[in-house]
C-alpha cells in the first residue's frame, strides 16, 4: 500500500523523498520494497490455468455408456469382470469400448465390485489369544511327513509340544492320517502329564484331523480347551512346534 501511494503521490509531481518522510520511510527503504516485490510477483504461478473443462475428443457418449452398463448386466456376462467380458466380446467381433473404460463406466454405477450372484467376502474373526504363565497350560501341536527308505512312501509324525517350557510332551508315528490317532496320541499324553483338571488349551491349524468328530469329542472328555488358527491365515509358525518336529525329523528320517 506505501508503495502505492508513494507511486501515485509521484505522478501527481510529488518528489521521491519527500512522499516517503510522509510515509514515514526513506528512499532506501522504498527501493528495498520494491525488490522485494518484485520478487514476490516472479515468484507467483505464472502458467496459464489448464483447460479443466475441456471434453476429451473420445468421450463415450451417453448412448454408449449405456450400452456398456446393459451388455454388463446380460445374463452371461452379470456375473464376469470387465477384464473377462471385453475378450470374450472381441471373439464375437464385437467392440464397444475398451477395458478401461468398462471399469470407469461401471464405477460410475457403483457396479464395479461383487456383481451377479458371486458370494461376498468373509472376515474371519481373529481367534482368542492364550498366554502360558507355566507347564501344561497351552500345547501346540501339528503332523508332518517322514520320509521312508521307499521312494513316494512317508509315515506320519504325530509331535506335541509345551508352548511354555518348549517340552515335547507327546509323539507317535503312524502310517496314515486320521482324527483317531490324534485323538490317542492326546489321551495317552495327558494321561502321561498327569493332566487332571480343566483348562489346557491345544492349539493347531485348521486341518481336518485337528478338527475331526473324534478329536474334538475326546478333547471335550478330558475338558481340553481346542485352539485354531484362522483359516487362510500361515501363523503355523505360532502353532505348531516346528523346532521340535524337524529334531525329530532329523533322527528318524533315513
Amino acid at each position: 500500500m506505501a508503495i502505492k501511494l508513494i507511486d501515485e503521490a509521484m505522478t501527481a509531481g510529488a518528489r521521491q523523498n519527500r512522499a516517503c518522510e510522509v510515509v514515514g520511510i526513506n528512499s532506501r527503504t522504498l527501493r528495498r520494497w520494491k525488490k522485494q516485490w518484485l520478487v514476490l510477483q516472479k515468484l507467483q504461478d505464472q502458467r496459464k490455468p489448464s483447460a479443466v473443462d475441456r471434453v476429451p475428443a473420445n468421450k463415450l457418449s451417453e448412448s454408449e455408456q449405456a450400452q456398456i452398463i446393459t451388455t454388463c448386466n446380460l445374463p452371461e456376462y452379470k456375473s464376469l469382470p470387465p477384464s473377462q467380458i471385453v475378450p470374450l466380446l472381441a471373439d464375437k467381433g464385437e467392440y464397444i469400448a475398451s477395458e478401461a473404460s468398462f471399469y470407469r463406466t461401471l464405477r460410475a454405477v457403483d457396479q464395479v465390485n461383487r456383481r451377479g450372484r458371486s458370494e461376498a467376502p468373509k472376515n474371519s474373526p481373529k481367534p482368542k489369544g492364550y498366554k502360558a504363565t507355566g507347564p501344561n497350560q497351552v500345547w501346540t501341536w501339528d503332523i508332518t511327513y517322514l520320509a521312508s527308505s521307499t521312494r513316494g512312501v512317508f509315515y506320519y509324525l504325530y509331535l506335541i509340544e509345551d508352548l511354555f517350557s518348549r517340552k515335547i510332551v507327546g509323539w507317535e508315528i503312524h502310517e496314515n492320517e486320521s482324527a483317531e490317532h490324534a485323538s490317542q496320541l492326546i489321551r495317552k499324553t495327558c494321561l502321561a502329564e498327569h493332566i487332571h483338571q480343566e483348562g489346557l488349551v491345544l492349539h493347531s491349524d485348521n486341518g481336518s484331523p485337528m478338527k475331526g468328530a473324534t478329536m474334538l469329542a475326546t478333547l471335550q472328555k478330558l475338558g481340553v480347551v481346542p485352539s485354531f488358527s484362522r483359516p487362510s491365515v500361515s501363523d503355523e509358525r505360532v502353532a505348531c512346534p516346528w523346532g521340535a518336529i524337524h529334531f525329530l525329523k532329523a533322527c528318524f528320517e533315513p
